[in-house]
């Protein structure tokens, strides 16, 4: 085996690379302007732990995760820093107040249960981050509700808002710049109506990686970034000051010579158009290389050279066609990463580089480089 190669179906993580990225978008925002970075799915598919105890050495102020077991896995982690947790269920609010996890209160019925177990455990102004809707139309509060959610909020003694947030639905989509304009003025406005209705300041934020790109104007107290910490700036130009942190490798297992008419993988939606060697590689739709990736709609990288995968994607394998690429098995395989972008590899086959890198299973090994 070659100096380096893997022997065997991996993910690196380079944390080089995450504090590069850090330091990247660091500088586009205004020294006094608090970075959040985004965690949440394993962080983006890597390794939570890892990552964040990185952000955090690196001095991220905040850190956001999608639920609260995400959270709890970050305290156990050693991680002290503060965690939003976006979408907590009101079920899981005991474990979050056990952990002095954040809440974001996106509805009445979210505000009332937290309200009740607040007060329930005797809390006194226990801090929360108000969700407010601004077009997304996933998860918030709509501006009517407004006047509402405060009197409440100043009638209890047990929370405080500490953040209003929202989230941008098209930033990296300059074709839809009139709507995100009209995203951070209903979110001004909104957090203007808070304000003269609160009885407390709090922190605003709004933009994601694309927004801290694209609407510098809409920085406000705090920005969030998770795909951008990855290497992924939603452009080419900015992918281009990015560094990918994850690169998926793995090896040939076996090599075959095929003749002209046969085919190959389930369902035989490939046949071969001539005489060709194919090359079947340890890892498949179980492992996050989902089925959409098949049918030659996209490549890996051996040796420098794309090599187009071939017939279904099966459970645990994939074929590719490297009849024009000189290789053995036990060669090195790169399926994106450094070299390989998630982006294209995620782009050919019609979808994004998030979901590429987010699917990425817990049973490919990692391996992380510092």
């Amino acid at each position: 085996m070659k100096p380096n190669q893997v022997n065997e179906t991996l993910l690196e993580i380079d944390l080089n690379a995450l504090e590069h990225n850090y330091g990247f978008l660091r500088s586009l925002i205004h020294k006094n302007t608090l970075f959040l970075g985004v965690v949440k799915a394993f962080a983006y598919g890597s390794d939570t732990i890892a990552i964040a105890k990185k952000l955090e050495d690196l001095g991220v102020n905040y850190f956001a995760v999608a639920y609260t077991k995400e959270g709890v896995t970050l305290r156990k982690g050693g991680i002290t820093t503060p965690i939003l947790v976006l979408h907590p269920q009101s079920v899981h609010f005991e474990t979050l107040i056990e952990n002095n996890l954040t809440p974001s209160i996106y509805s009445n019925f979210v505000l009332d249960a937290f309200i009740n177990k607040t007060q329930e455990k005797k809390l006194q102004a226990y801090p929360i981050h108000l969700k407010l809707n601004t077009g997304l139309n996933r998860l918030g509060f709509d501006e009517p509700e407004l006047e509402n959610i405060a009197h409440k909020i100043n009638q209890s003694k047990s929370i405080r808002v500490e953040g209003a947030f929202s989230h941008l639905a098209a930033s990296e989509d300059l074709s839809e710049k009139a709507f995100t304009l009209q995203q951070i003025e209903k979110f001004t406005q909104m957090c203007a109506l808070l304000e003269q209705k609160l009885t407390t300041p709090f922190l605003k934020h709004l933009c994601n990686t694309s927004g801290i790109i694209n609407y510098p104007e809409a920085h406000f107290d705090m920005v969030r970034s998770g795909i951008g910490l990855h290497g992924y700036g939603n452009t080419p130009e900015i992918d281009k000051q990015l560094i990918p942190t994850a690169t998926l490798k793995t090896i040939i297992s076996q090599i075959h010579t095929i003749n002209k008419g046969e085919s190959v993988s389930y369902n035989r939606k490939f046949f071969a158009p001539k005489t060709m060697r194919t090359a079947t590689l340890p890892l498949g739709h179980a492992d996050g290389l989902n089925r959409i990736y098949g049918l030659e709609k996209t490549n890996v990288l051996i040796h420098n050279k794309l090599a187009p995968i071939i017939g279904n994607v099966c459970m645990d394998m994939v074929m590719v066609d490297v009849t024009d690429i000189p290789c053995e098995e036990g060669d090195e395989v790169i399926v994106f990463g450094k070299g390989k972008s998630a982006e294209s590899f995620a782009n050919n086959a019609g979808t994004i580089s998030y979901e590429l890198i987010t699917s990425v299973s817990q049973r490919v090994k990692r391996k992380i480089i510092y």
